[in-house]
């Protein structure tokens, strides 16, 4: 893919993107359609691209971009069900495929079949996420779509190796797997964390919006190549190295956070749009591979429309025989599952209380209605059609990699299938099963009064701070007027004398970031107590950076 091409995708995604967005289409399946069909236009050249580009280069920036907005609190909460899905169903739908491969496959051995697995194992969150939170879908099921989207990658990624290495006569760096997936997750996770302090050092002393943000850009590309440097997870060290820089972000200028916000939207947008257009585009390659090697086009369909509804059916039984003993069932009390959950709850507030320390929340159980949208939420998307343009072309000693033009071309159609099936139900699905409910809404609504009235009672407190102890050479006509509220604030300036404005300009300056930072301190306070869900602190702090910075604006212009 030269330039020319590459621009010519991108530009042509982003208007697809464009016109989805305004028509309220969901833009991962129209790009993917448009993609499909553009593949048969004569002359269309083929798109290659390396997977370590792919894996390298499109992939951090996307997991570093969610990690960085998702809630470390919330993703150990859920951690249970993430790993359940992120690890369990990963390592169970590599093997049922590797199992079903060798048997529907011609000629593919149990060894190649596993690479097969590996390849089609991880779903990619980014399409249900999107649709989740356009239909209003609870928090509690979006934190474990997106928390098993961060560590899936890693699982399936690790499975691939050793499929790999056993197909080819070569080893890994550990040759026990689950040996070797522990040495990844822990290196990779300490090589995360190592770099996300330096980064955030470095950040201490530029002091300088632009260049701090051009220093997060840089990070989760260091972070990938750090961790795959020490044969460790880059993708767990690129997702540690998001929470990292993302929970400690709260403590650096507004002004950064605000342009950084603005930047990882716009190349989310950007990379998204890139990908759905690079897998739809392929379909009319994947075709003539497999001519070119000899194969029959509809005995690998038929091969891949099983290994496609095996893929679909896998998730829902995994889900419902793993964590069937932990949904809640609504609107009934006496549920065996919340019941248990609230005597544990009880036994630990007791030690807590004990202990003084504040109260554990209760248990966000998913309800049947919510699992079994979590069960649709299987599509694929980047990693798998990475994974499979990975596979080596040759083994060791120079013959061809075993089945691998029908590997593809079955991981292509998995991807593209499960994206089109379950993409294009899974809106119907959620209003169905009406997993939409206003109770988010109203929740979300009592949390954000909640933080407002606590940002109040910390202005207050320092307001009247100031208004008893004001600094010394503030005329007391200014002292008077600063008590009232924040709006009256440019009125209140132009009734001083000139000669005070400089001393009352520095005095509200510096009483207006004493309120902001009283404020966070309050939000975060109440956030770490558990009285504040994470989550909507977290965009509860994002409004006051943007009234820091239309208040830093109008101070600056005004006096």
């Amino acid at each position: 893919m030269n330039g020319l091409e590459l621009l010519l995708v991108i530009l042509g995604a982003i208007a697809v993107t464009a016109f989805a967005q305004q028509r309220a289409l969901q833009p991962a399946l129209i790009i993917t359609i448009v993609g499909l069909a553009a593949s048969f236009i004569p002359g269309i050249p083929r798109l290659d691209l390396d997977s370590d580009v792919i894996l390298g280069v499109v992939l951090p920036p996307l997991l570093y971009s969610a990690a960085l907005s998702f809630s470390f609190i919330s993703f150990m909460r859920k951690l249970g069900p993430i790993l359940v899905l992120g690890v369990g169903l990963v390592v169970v739908t590599a093997f049922g495929v590797a199992v079903l491969g060798s048997w529907v496959v011609p000629g593919l051995s149990l060894s190649a079949a596993l690479v097969l697995g590996a390849v089609v194992a991880p779903p990619d969150a980014v399409s249900a996420v999107s649709i989740g939170r356009a239909l209003g879908l609870r928090k509690r099921v979006l934190s474990v779509l997106t928390g098993e989207s961060l560590v899936n990658d890693a699982a399936a990624l690790t499975v691939l190796s050793v499929a790999i290495a056993s197909v080819t006569g070569s080893h890994t760096f550990i040759h026990n797997p689950v040996l070797l997936f522990l040495y990844g997750a822990v290196v990779g996770i300490a090589a995360g964390f190592a770099l996300a302090v330096v980064a955030l050092a470095v950040r201490r002393q530029l002091r300088n919006a632009a260049l701090e943000t051009v220093l997060g850009l840089v990070v989760p590309f260091a972070a990938y190549m750090l961790g795959e440097e020490l044969d460790a997870s880059g993708v767990l060290a690129v997702v540690t190295a998001g929470f990292v820089i993302g929970t400690l972000s709260v403590r650096f200028d507004y002004e950064t956070r605000l342009q950084e916000r603005q930047v990882w939207d716009a190349l989310d947008v950007l990379l998204e749009a890139f990908v759905f257009a690079y897998m739809g585009l392929q379909l009319r390659f994947v075709i003539d591979d497999l001519t070119s090697a000899h194969q029959s086009l509809w005995a690998v369909a038929g091969s891949g429309l099983l290994v496609l509804a095996f893929a679909i059916v896998v998730r829902p039984l995994w889900i419902f025989l793993t964590l069937g003993a932990g949904l809640a069932v609504e609107d009934r009390a006496e549920d065996p599952a919340l019941v248990r959950a609230q005597r544990r709850l009880a036994l630990v507030n007791a030690r807590r209380t004990a202990r003084g320390k504040p109260e554990a929340k209760p248990p966000e159980l998913l309800t049947l209605r919510e699992a079994t949208v979590v069960s649709w939420t299987g599509m694929r998307g980047v990693v798998t059609i990475a994974a499979a343009a990975g596979i080596p072309a040759t083994l060791q000693n120079g013959a061809p990699f075993p089945g691998r033009a029908e590997i593809q071309a079955i991981a292509y159609l998995v991807a593209v299938g499960t994206l089109l099936i379950q993409g294009s139900t899974l809106p119907w699905l959620i209003r169905a099963l009406g997993t939409q409910s206003d109770d988010e809404r109203e929740r979300s609504r009592a949390q954000h009064e909640l933080a407002e009235r606590l940002a109040r009672e910390a202005s207050e407190r320092v307001f009247s701070a100031f208004i008893a102890d004001p600094p010394e050479g503030i005329d007391p006509a200014f002292v008077e007027l600063a008590g009232e509220r924040i709006e009256r604030q440019r009125s209140a300036i132009r009734e001083l004398s000139e000669e005070t404005r400089g001393a009352a300009a520095e005095a509200m300056g510096g009483l207006m970031q004493e309120v902001i930072t009283e404020q966070r301190k309050a939000i975060l306070g109440a956030m770490r107590s558990g009285e504040l869900d994470d989550d909507d602190a977290r965009a509860f702090l994002e409004q006051v950076d943007y009234q820091e910075a239309g208040l830093s604006s109008r101070l600056r212009a005004r006096l």
